[in-house]
């Protein structure tokens, strides 16, 4: 009995290693060509966010820096899964440093899913800290915001307070409930 237990966790472990290697070799479109591509889709992004969800742009010109990651591919299979994204951080509206965001998951999901997400810091100690982690987690002390059935977002007095605000937006896929709670973001050299 003891020796099937092994062999469904090393079985879980393999699957899971799998899945999450395959979706960070999958690179979300970015390539050796640095951060000039990320700087690119990172531009589309700010581009399409400004359009597509009122209120963003009220909110970036409070903030006092954003970290933009312009694609997360979230993927699941029977249990194990994860996400992974590469965006920038913008300080002044130019790029100071490069990020990747990874999670890992596990429970029921089938499918796969990306999505866009801004990390708006309202508050410069926030972004103080987030710069000087070696990997930083987003928690639930962080502010969620979304785009509504209008399109509107979602950002209220207490919100527009929080030293950190997460929007997702741009989501398409076939996985349910985009999220990045838990997220890991980690400073990279594109």
């Amino acid at each position: 009995m003891e020796h099937a237990t092994s062999r469904v966790s090393r079985r879980n472990f393999l699957v899971s290693a799998t899945a999450l290697g395959g979706l960070a070799a999958c690179g979300n479109g970015v390539n050796s060509q640095g951060g000039a591509k990320l700087d690119a889709r990172v531009d589309q992004a700010f581009n399409f966010m400004y359009q597509n969800v009122p209120g963003s742009r009220d909110l970036a010109d409070k903030a006092v820096g954003i970290l933009m990651m312009p694609v997360i591919t979230k993927a699941g299979l029977f249990g194990p899964g994860g996400s992974f994204g590469r965006g920038a951080l913008r300080v002044g509206g130019a790029t100071v440093d490069y990020y990747s965001a990874t999670t890992a998951t596990f429970g029921f999901q089938l499918g796969a899913q990306q999505f866009s997400n801004a990390l708006f810091f309202m508050t410069e100690d926030a972004l103080s800290d987030f710069r000087r982690s070696p990997g930083w987690t987003l928690g639930a002390d962080a502010e969620y915001a979304v785009a509504n059935d209008a399109g509107n977002l979602g950002v209220d007095t207490t919100t527009a307070l929080s030293p950190v605000i997460a929007l997702i937006f741009g989501q398409a896929g076939l996985i349910a409930g985009a999220t990045i709670e838990g997220a890991k973001y980690n400073r990279i050299i594109p």
